[in-house]
């Protein structure tokens, strides 16, 4: 891992020329991020303590629509401004944008300098100081998937993302050779993000032509998090320098598999050097606090699901046979099940969320996982046994929501998830879930006028 690149770091890279610009980001609702572009001396003057933007960036859809129905923002309350307080604990060089570092910054009440309680990074902040309550750490990884083109972004726009280029022609997963055509852009990428103090594991190529998928090291879940976020940046813009494009889109062509971004999870000690979910005297070694932790994610399967899954194009998916899980069971190694036992009896035990796809919000996933988790420690549940054999085809065990609608209804619902993120909090996604629907209920599709333009 690199060396943390510090506040004095960058004073001295700006006053010896090597940086001139910081993006002071925050993360938006849908994992993006968003800010400004500083010259590096002015923010290393001052603003390296605060800025400022619009409120509405916490209350807009992925086209950037000033959406109705928020009580948080809205044209009658005039959209003011919400303070961004840059966390320098983030601070990071990057190497594929000249002279340019980033921070990513908290977001605050303007007026009390609070945290706004809907913010990403707050609303995951809140639960890791649950577990840090009772003595507990949340460590986490996700395995994110991609698909890159050979066109660029404005040709895939001009052509109404239509007849798409996926940069190979066959199924790649662990494919050495057809990789190796990729590399231009992954190679980029990996020691990029090695770069900007991001550890890099590995990348290899997934199941669809095309599809490629990024794994970096275990991290507090925070940090691992933010670490996600600037990961697909990232790779947007290094596929961009290169005239290519990517999508993180979950299911971008119904012949194509869809792209996940799979949560591995434990807990340990407040240090970081005990794993709670390991205990070696019980079956699996999986400890009772472990159990009691994925009894919870299972329980709560239903209403954390819109955080794993937060539109319209989530749901397509779901699909059976295709490694995109639609149980909420768990399983000893079985990718069939929504939760799967990784590292059995050994200390890097950990339950692993496959149900999450590659468009969620890391810091909302996580947290809800979090949340979930508490839940069933609490609570003190029981652990159903392991499921054995092919989830797909059991028409008896428990569901996930296979629509956005469903997802929204139960996380509407939720009593655990209102305790813990709060009603007001819960309300302002249950909107941005009602938004997505209603959006796409008043589209006529292409596939609808195909079907029915002559045959209805």
């Amino acid at each position: 891992m690199t060396k943390t690149y510090t506040l004095d770091d960058l004073k001295k890279d700006v006053a010896a020329g090597r940086i001139d610009t910081v993006l002071a980001c925050l993360v938006d609702m849908q994992g993006r991020l968003m800010g400004k572009r500083f010259h590096a001396q002015f923010f290393v003057d001052g603003a390296y303590e605060e800025t400022h933007s619009c409120n509405y960036l916490l209350a807009t859809d992925m086209e950037m629509e000033t959406v109705p129905g928020y009580k948080s923002t809205s044209w009658a309350a005039g959209y003011g401004d919400y303070t961004m307080k840059p966390d320098l604990t983030t601070l990071r060089k990057l190497p594929w944008l000249e002279g340019t570092a980033l921070v990513l910054c908290d977001v605050l009440d303007h007026n009390t300098h609070e945290a706004v309680p809907h913010s990403p990074r707050a609303i995951l902040k809140k639960q890791v100081k649950r577990l840090e309550a009772i003595g507990m750490k949340p460590f986490m990884a996700t395995e994110l998937e991609f698909f890159l083109f050979d066109q660029t972004f404005e040709d895939a726009h001009n052509s109404g993302y239509r007849a798409l280029r996926p940069a190979g022609y066959y199924s790649e997963d662990y494919h050495i050779f057809q990789t190796t055509k990729e590399e231009d852009v992954m190679r980029a990428l990996r020691n990029g993000l090695q770069g900007a103090d991001i550890p890099v594991e590995n990348s290899k190529g997934e199941a669809s032509p095309g599809q490629e998928e990024i794994n970096v090291r275990y991290a507090d879940a925070l940090t691992m998090a933010d670490r996600h976020s600037i990961i697909k940046n990232a790779c947007k813009e290094i596929a961009w320098q290169r005239g290519k494009s990517v999508t993180f889109l979950a299911k971008w062509n119904a012949n194509a598999a869809g792209s996940s971004s799979h949560i591995h999870q434990s807990l340990w000690s407040a240090d970081g050097k005990t794993p709670l979910f390991f205990d070696e005297s019980r079956k699996y070694s999986m400890s009772q606090l472990m159990e009691n932790y994925v009894a919870g994610l299972l329980a709560h399967a239903s209403e954390i699901t819109y955080f794993l899954a937060p539109y319209i194009n989530s749901y397509k998916r779901f699909v059976a046979g295709t490694f995109a899980p639609t149980k909420a069971v768990w399983s000893k190694d079985n990718r069939t099940a929504g939760y799967r036992l990784c590292g059995e009896d050994t200390k890097g035990i950990r339950i692993e969320c496959r149900v999450g796809g590659s468009d969620l919000n890391p810091h909302l996933a996580m947290a809800a996982q979090i949340a979930a988790g508490i839940a069933g420690i609490e609570g003190k549940m029981e652990l159903e046994a392991p499921f054995v054999g092919d989830a797909y085809g059991d028409k008896n065990i428990r569901e996930i929501p296979k629509t956005l609608r469903g997802a929204s209804a139960a996380l509407k619902d939720s009593k655990m998830l209102r305790a813990a993120f709060g009603d007001e909090v819960i309300d302002h996604y249950v909107r941005a879930a009602e938004w997505e629907q209603e959006e796409y209920d008043r589209r006529v599709t292409d596939w609808e006028v195909a079907r029915g333009f002559e045959r209805a």
